[in-house]
């Protein structure tokens, strides 16, 4: 994968003295071909909620293979794990894989604006890190699999799936269930990323973070896109993870 990436985009939290007494922050990754322009544009900042909260945007590297910015290359296998039934691959089974290394390339760059974040003084449980389609498989395991896994205050994940492959399936063997929350939302009407794909992804989470620690919505009638209401919901979920 080239390295050559836009800078990213920093929303600093508009309360700055909330800001400066408990600091908390969100990474969010867009998704495959788009950048961060057009999530801080369209959607956060013009929320105006959260305003203890910093908002960081990165943005993935040009990608060479599909000529457009990725956070990996894509392959026959993702998101979708074409020719066959997500329902009848166990954990076992998960043989076809994507590119890890890139991906867990990705999560390294993640982890990377992590230390800034806590070189400023932000705890490593007022950290979120999420994202949009293949920005949310990077941060699913960002939050699931290497070295700060289980230790964020939460994932968000949108319109995305849980990455198969051996390493990955390794190191989420070895995770240790502890404070962190996952926000999934997913729309019903997903061509992309369809809901048997996202309902594997789902229970593969809650098998390693927990049931009480996932919390889930589905949007009938969303594609593979965002809604306001989902908005709402992760917003309710950041106040409460991470609250002012």
């Amino acid at each position: 994968m080239a390295q050559r990436r836009a800078p990213l985009q920093r929303i600093d939290a508009p309360d700055t003295k909330a800001s400066a007494s408990n600091p908390a922050t969100l990474i969010f990754l867009h998704g495959f071909g788009d950048d961060a322009d057009g999530w801080t544009t369209q959607q956060f900042h013009a929320a105006n909620k959260l305003p203890h909260l910093t908002w960081i945007f990165p943005n993935a590297p040009h990608n060479h293979e599909a000529m457009t910015q990725a956070w990996y290359t894509p392959t026959a296998f993702s998101p979708i794990p074409v020719g066959r039934s997500s329902a009848a691959v166990g954990e076992e089974e998960e043989e076809e894989e994507e590119d890890e290394d890139e991906i867990l390339q990705s999560v390294e760059y993640i982890y990377g604006l992590v230390d800034e974040e806590v070189k400023r003084g932000v705890d490593l449980n007022r950290i979120v890190v999420g994202g949009f389609s293949q920005g949310c498989a990077v941060s699913v395991v960002a939050g699931l699999a290497g070295r700060y896994k289980g230790q964020f205050g939460g994932i968000v994940g949108l319109s995305g799936y849980l990455p198969q492959g051996k390493k990955i399936r390794r190191e989420r063997e070895s995770y240790v269930r502890g404070q962190m929350k996952v926000f999934l939302g997913h729309g019903t009407k997903d061509m992309l990323v369809p809901m048997r794909v996202f309902k594997d992804a789902r229970a593969r989470i809650g098998k390693t973070v927990g049931e009480e620690a996932l919390e889930v919505h589905e949007y009938e009638g969303l594609g593979h896109a965002t809604s306001g209401n989902e908005f709402r919901d992760m917003c309710d979920f950041l106040e409460r993870i991470v609250p002012q």
